[in-house]
């Protein structure tokens, strides 16, 4: 029988998380403007927008929120370890902390009903009973959530029923109902729509498009390079970041072609669209392992370390980030406030999103020269041990 021991090594903070975190918040800045902060209405695309549109959505679609939700299983980790090597059991204050994530996401889904923060609350709920597992039944766990079981189940029942349609769960429909207060409506109406359509959308989609189970499978993952201590610059673990880079380039360059064709030679529907969403699920998860693995080297092996420090106060305010984005994106974009997805293209959007990562990186630099934490960050921290 496996009995979970604390690690009783310090979790000192690890700089270059830091960084990949900055840099998953500023890519995800840049999606979310180009997109119009989930608003699909644009004015007629140039030749240059429609290869911004292709290069941003290569480059950053998929790939920076999975190293946010690699980076937050490392934390539930780390977090975790921390309490456990002082003989408190942490798990209670993470489901209060989850908790209070949620309300951080209902506050964001009144600004922008893309929000990731409520699904990233209940998913961490889900992981929790794991934390104390040994790494040997994580990694079987991951290799089931790898294979993305839903859709593995419905290209069996397609094979066997031709009549066998893709899964849908109705989140079109709750994102269609969504773009009336976008376009016209107060930021009340904005609000409204949010919580009661934005928030189903986003479980419904996640569910739909592999979304939910490449989320808990990159937690688990967070946990086991937490416990693997892999962030550090310590034994062998540079010699690993070399291998998985070159395991993730390699993979990278199997899947995409079969990402790209595979599924449109396939004649059964619901096969074809499960094909779809698992190559698609396992490309990125192959660039975002390119990314995380190149940006650790370049790190600890180069003279980029001073470069990528630069971006490190950006990670830090995280959330304080996210939620800035949504709330500046969503006054850029939407009726209520400057109504510019008439006018902006996604060459121009792109450009407002750096202007705004930019600012943002301004504050978060000024701001933690005073303070230990972000605004937000601070705030959740003292919530979270409230009472203690």
């Amino acid at each position: 029988m496996y009995r979970y021991s604390p690690s009783c090594l310090p979790n000192s903070r690890i700089d270059v998380a830091d960084v990949l975190r900055g840099i998953a918040i500023g890519g995800i800045v840049l999606i979310h403007f180009v997109e119009h902060m989930n608003f699909y209405m644009f004015p007629e695309p140039s030749a240059t927008d429609t290869a911004v549109w292709n290069t941003v959505f290569f480059l950053l679609a998929g790939k920076m929120y999975a190293i946010f939700a690699l980076l937050f299983g490392l934390s539930l980790y780390i977090q975790h370890d921390n309490q456990a090597q002082r003989g408190v059991d942490f798990r209670p204050r993470f489901v209060w902390r989850m908790v209070l994530l949620m309300g951080f996401g209902l506050i964001d889904l009144c600004f922008y009903n893309g929000d990731i923060l409520f699904l990233y609350a209940v998913c961490g709920l889900l992981v929790l009973p794991l934390v104390r597992l040994s790494s040997r039944v994580l990694r079987w766990v991951a290799a089931v959530l790898l294979l993305q079981p839903v859709e593995l189940v419905y290209m069996i029942l397609g094979l066997f029923d031709e009549s066998m349609r893709p899964l849908s769960l109705g989140s079109g429909a709750h994102f269609a109902a969504i773009m009336p207060a976008q376009i016209d409506g107060s930021i009340v109406d904005v609000a409204v729509a949010g919580i009661e359509h934005g928030l189903p959308c986003n479980f419904l989609w996640a569910i739909e498009h592999g979304r939910m189970t490449q989320t808990l499978l990159l937690f688990v993952m967070g946990i086991l390079i937490g416990r693997r201590r892999l962030f550090y610059d310590e034994g062998y673990n540079l010699r690993t970041w070399r291998t998985i880079l070159f395991a993730s380039v390699a993979a990278f360059a199997l899947v995409y072609p079969l990402s790209e064709r595979l599924p449109g030679l396939i004649d059964n529907v619901c096969v074809a669209h499960s094909a779809g969403v698992m190559l698609t699920m396992w490309r990125n998860l192959a660039m975002m392992f390119i990314i995380v693995s190149g940006v650790v080297l370049l790190f600890y092996l180069t003279r980029a370390r001073r470069a990528l420090m630069v971006i490190a106060p950006y990670g830090k305010m995280s959330l304080t980030n996210y939620i800035g984005q949504s709330v500046i994106g969503g006054m850029i974009f939407y009726g209520w406030g400057f109504g510019l997805y008439r006018y902006s293209g996604h060459t121009t959007s792109l450009l407002l999103g750096v202007v705004v990562v930019l600012l943002q990186w301004a504050f978060c630099r000024w701001w933690l020269s005073h303070h230990k934490r972000g605004v937000l960050e601070q705030l959740w921290h003292r919530a979270t041990w409230i009472g203690r």
